[in-house]
């Protein structure tokens, strides 16, 4: 079974700074359109089977699960902190959720009347930065507060938080978050310190004093959160704009409830459901790696130039006419060759449904992560998350570059599980067949209407 023959693999989507130009609302249209047309058929190449969806929760079988999807996310997209981010979030939201009510009564929703408030509240500036500034064209301008720094500002030594951005590394390289009070975790401390290092200093509503909040919820988790995913220099720095990073790190400083992650979690599942989902699927329809596919689309030229000067030699001999279609072998199998390797398929692993590992799965281990369900594709803690996504020093990088060209053209194979990959490999193959055929056919009716050359 195979999809229509109009059928056409996810275009390339590019990750550019078009992002920023969305709004929130048009970012949440985008995401509601893309559940809707994932839920409801074909969408952009992408057949329900494979929607993003379906991958996260874990109803795919490779190379299409989730496992497979972070790993092309950190070593092709070089954005694996956005599934990381956005599977922690799915995690929270349901633990969260399932706290008895006099636990979550701690921690408020965050509506966007709060955030407005937050916006109006007035600036408030350190009396050292004020002293700076006193007596110049400056300090009649309009203050800006120490949790709205400009980057490149330093403040002097000695005043508060002096070593907040000095040589442009931020006090997240210092903090290792074990501030203790009295044998036990001051949860207060640790936040100030995860908010100094994200370089917004501590202080949340008036109507809602440190201790209290300091008794939330998942307050220290969400304090790791910061350190990990929201300050400058985390392991996994989220690419945020200035605007969403502020306005995040305000909400938290009032509430660990996971409605202050909103306008962020929905940035980062529109980049992962409308610019990678759709970059993954037609990545993983190509079935050989790269020297393969060059390899393919050279046997497909060599085949094409083999049916020329077939048909050439043929029309200058005295043979007849019907000997001329014997050139169409090479036409259609050269032809077929390329169409099917121009959309990164080798016909020959595609007729066993074969692919071939990836390189870093050609050298890893049979253990996965503990910390990593399989099943369900969520991470158990933040301790999965301490590692940077950097993959550099991997022992695969260096064994693979050392294998020889001949070597990874015939790289171990592996057979495709998933069905519906298998459909739209399916589907490429025929519509390369049928291509092959009419441009063959073409090709051949033109040396079959020339007249005979008679030369041998």
């Amino acid at each position: 079974m195979v999809y229509s023959l109009a059928y056409r693999r996810p275009s390339r989507v590019s990750h550019v700074s078009s992002r920023e130009s969305l709004s929130g609302a048009e970012k949440t249209k985008s995401i509601h359109e893309s559940v809707h047309s994932g839920s409801s058929g074909m969408s952009h190449g992408i057949p329900e089977a494979l929607s993003f969806d379906r991958i996260i929760a874990g109803g795919t079988c490779p190379p299409c699960t989730t496992r497979d999807f972070m790993n092309y996310l950190k070593y092709i997209e070089l954005a694996a902190e956005n599934l990381q981010f956005y599977l922690w979030f799915r995690s929270y939201t349901k633990r969260f959720n399932d706290l008895p009510d006099n636990e979550k009564a701690l921690s408020p929703p965050w509506t966007a009347h709060d955030a407005e408030q937050e916006q109006a509240r007035p600036k408030r500036v350190s009396p050292e930065t004020q002293a700076i500034f006193k007596g110049t064209d400056f300090a009649n301008e309009p203050k800006i507060a120490e949790n709205e720094k400009n980057p490149f500002f330093t403040p002097p030594p000695g005043t508060p938080n002096s070593d907040l951005k000095r040589d442009g590394r931020s006090s997240i390289d210092s903090y290792d978050g074990s501030l203790t009070s009295g044998g036990k975790t001051d949860h207060t401390q640790r936040a100030t310190g995860a908010f100094e290092s994200a370089g917004l200093k501590w202080k949340p509503r008036s109507n809602r004093s440190s201790s209290t909040v300091s008794v939330q919820p998942y307050r220290e988790e969400i304090t790791r959160v910061i350190s990990i995913y929201i300050a400058d220099g985390g392991t996994r720095q989220l690419n945020l704009s200035s605007k969403e990073r502020t306005a995040l790190l305000h909400a938290l400083q009032n509430t660990t409830h996971p409605s202050a992650f909103r306008d962020v979690i929905s940035t980062v599942e529109w980049s992962l459901r409308c610019q990678a989902h759709p970059n993954f699927i037609r990545w993983t329809i190509c079935n050989g790696n790269r020297p393969r596919v060059v390899f393919a689309r050279g046997l497909g030229v060599g085949g094409i130039v083999g049916g020329i000067i077939a048909a050439v030699l043929i029309t200058l001999s005295s043979a007849g006419r019907a000997w001329r279609v014997l050139s169409l072998i090479g036409f259609f199998i050269g032809i077929s060759t390329l169409i099917a390797a121009w959309k990164g398929m080798c016909v020959v692993l595609h007729g066993m449904h074969h692919r071939h590992l990836r390189p870093w799965e050609l050298f890893a281990s049979d253990d996965e992560p503990a910390s990593f369900d399989m099943k369900s594709g969520s991470y158990d803690s933040l301790e999965s998350h301490a590692s940077s996504n950097s993959y550099e020093d991997e022992p695969w990088v260096a064994k693979y570059e050392k294998r020889n060209v001949i070597r990874k053209v015939f790289d171990r194979e592996v057979w495709i599980q998933e069905p519906a990959l298998r459909q739209i490999q399916d589907t490429i193959f025929l519509q390369a067949i049928l291509g092959a055929f009419i441009i063959s056919a073409v090709a051949v009716g033109i040396f079959c209407a020339l007249p005979k050359g008679n030369y041998f």
